[in-house]
């Protein structure tokens, strides 16, 4: 196998890496700016440079020359090489800035250039804390700045499109963003204008950014040149805590951050997974993350209560509705609601001696683009579907409600009216228990008993996306009455992440009065007379997995944090 010698260790690699991700990929720092391992090399930022050079054979006998130690002679390239553009030999020996001064030297020289005319306004750039060039200045670059000039001005907090803002001064002409709309998103919405110290990424003339994927450059620049319109101004990194998610606006399942600052979503990022969205999110996922504070409901309500009222009697008015309607009462599931919540229902359908009739389809055509936006706009189809259940005949049940042949309607995360599945009207006279996110939802006002749910925010759960993949979610903030599942599952990256009494932020009305179903569920069910497996999710899903062949293998402990591929099914698409 051939080997290279980075810093006098000898690594054993296959096929033609490129050195810098060798380096990164063997836990070797090396900074840089321009490379991004989905894009082309442009090697134009030059700060990745390395020594370079192989050992010399005589050409004669083929045999490598050894000097009076014994040692192999080594013949360096003449000049630093980059190492994002360099390929790896055999025999190669490297040096970086570790075990060589004049790489040192050449990476801090570099970074002074890239720092003469960028502005000093880190106390005030979003990207502080969190921005490579600051980070690397401090590593690599120099004491201070010898510049004693007037500085190259740029323009200055221009709208390149609905989402995105450019602040031309502080860009370094990495030329990621222009890549990336040439090379992944095929927009071309962005080009560099003007030459040398004066250049930056603009649109061409008439031309807004407002493409699907706009907003992957903001986190492709390694400077704060390109900041969100949305979140620009609103928080510091070090004052949010990340947490691992999901999306949930389709069925792609893409994976994300979510970024919590007293208990409220601030941004949602995206988080890299090679089998599902590699390192990009479309904006309408990133966007979504207004749903998780907005219109959230205050606590439960039953209509016999005269409007809010209890958990306890919630719970209790929701098992007096199955008593009383029984066989007569429709179940549907949801597909934006997680496996362990669907399965539930499923069990307390059986409890009354019911089925699940299934869930509502949330197909739009024409939506998707064959990239990470689907015609499917949720995002546990699959989930649903090899729980057993299928999508509903949105025609059939209409007709029957419409009719007044249904006496109870239990609705788990969904929205009947909104979906078209029925009308208002046609509820007057229909007892209605409903799991519900926001109070914009269609058919609250004709629930009997409303039953706010814990958002993919705010519970434990799996969710399956088109191509089979089970994903886990864990709550990145806080609902009131907390349990001690949802405690121990609590994305953590700071000790008050969600805001204490203590925070000047800390603000109680962020607590939302919410519980997850796969907590509400069993409730009932006791008040019912009837014992559903209680336990935590992780349990449900290994009863799940070791029980549904279609789930085989799908533990919280496989799915880790990227998921897992499930074996294929054969699943009834929705018309």
């Amino acid at each position: 196998m051939p080997k290279v010698i980075i810093d006098g260790e000898e690594y054993a690699f296959e096929g033609r890496p490129s050195l810098l991700q060798f380096c990164l990929d063997q836990g070797i720092e090396l900074p840089h700016f321009c490379y991004h391992p989905s894009m082309s090399v442009p090697a134009n930022c030059r700060q990745c440079l390395v020594d370079v050079g192989a050992p010399v054979r005589d050409r004669e006998t083929g045999e490598f020359q050894l000097d009076e130690n014994g040692e192999k002679v080594i013949r360096y390239f003449p000049k630093l090489q980059t190492s994002c553009s360099h390929v790896i030999s055999d025999g190669q020996v490297v040096h970086t800035a570790r075990s060589s001064e004049k790489v040192e030297r050449a990476q801090r020289d570099t970074m002074e250039f890239l720092l003469i005319n960028h502005p000093l306004d880190c106390p005030i750039c979003d990207q502080a804390g969190h921005c490579p060039l600051q980070i690397q200045a401090y590593k690599y670059g120099p004491e201070g700045s010898r510049f004693e000039f007037r500085k190259v001005h740029k323009p200055k907090k221009v709208k390149l499109g609905p989402n995105v803002v450019l602040d031309a001064e502080r860009c370094i002409n990495c030329t990621r963003c222009v890549r990336f709309t040439d090379e992944i998103s095929r927009s071309g919405q962005l080009t560099i204008i003007e030459r040398g110290v004066k250049n930056y990424p603009i649109t061409p003339p008439g031309v807004s950014f407002d493409e699907p994927y706009s907003m992957n450059v903001i986190d492709l620049c390694p400077v704060g040149a390109l900041t969100s319109a949305d979140f620009r101004f609103q928080a510091r990194i070090w004052e949010m805590a990340s947490a691992p998610s999901i999306t949930t606006t389709n069925a792609k399942g893409s994976n994300c951050y979510l970024w919590v600052r007293d208990n409220l979503v601030m941004r949602m990022t995206p988080r890299p997974n090679p089998d599902v969205n590699e390192f990009w999110l479309p904006d309408e996922d990133r966007l979504t993350y207004r749903w998780f504070n907005e219109n959230r409901p205050c606590g439960p309500a039953a209509l016999n209560k005269s409007g809010a009222c209890s958990w306890d009697e919630a719970i209790q008015e929701t098992a007096e509705i199955l008593k009383n309607t029984g066989k007569e009462t429709l179940f549907l599931a949801s597909a934006r609601a997680t496996v362990e919540d669907n399965w539930m229902l499923m069990q307390l359908a059986e409890a009354v001696g019911r089925q699940v009739a299934g869930y509502i389809p949330h197909i739009e055509p024409g939506h998707g683009d064959g990239w990470l936006r689907t015609d499917d706009r949720a995002p546990n189809s699959q989930g649903c579907a090899r729980l057993g259940l299928q999508p509903i005949d949105v025609k059939l049940w209409s007709a029957r409600l419409e009719a007044g042949e249904v006496q109870g309607l239990y609705v788990l995360e969904d929205d009947p009216v909104a979906a078209g599945l029925c009308s208002a009207q046609a509820l007057d006279n229909v007892q209605v228990i409903l799991h519900y996110y926001n109070t914009t939802n269609q058919t609250l006002p004709s629930a009997n008993v409303a039953l706010p749910a814990a958002t993919v925010a705010e519970t434990i759960g799996t969710f399956v996306n088109e191509a089979g993949r089970a994903q886990r979610v864990v709550p990145a903030k806080a609902i009131k009455g907390v349990n001690r599942t949802l405690m121990m599952q609590m994305g953590v990256s700071r000790a008050d992440q969600h805001g204490t009494p203590f925070d000047r932020w800390h603000n109680e009305s962020h607590y939302v009065d919410c519980k997850p179903s796969w907590e509400i569920i069993p409730l009932v069910a006791r008040n019912l007379g009837v014992e559903i497996a209680a336990q935590s999710p992780k349990k449900v899903m290994q009863h799940i997995s070791a029980s549904i062949p279609a789930f085989t293998g799908a533990t919280y402990k496989a799915m880790g944090l990227s998921g897992v591929t499930l074996s294929p099914i054969e699943t009834e698409v929705a018309s």
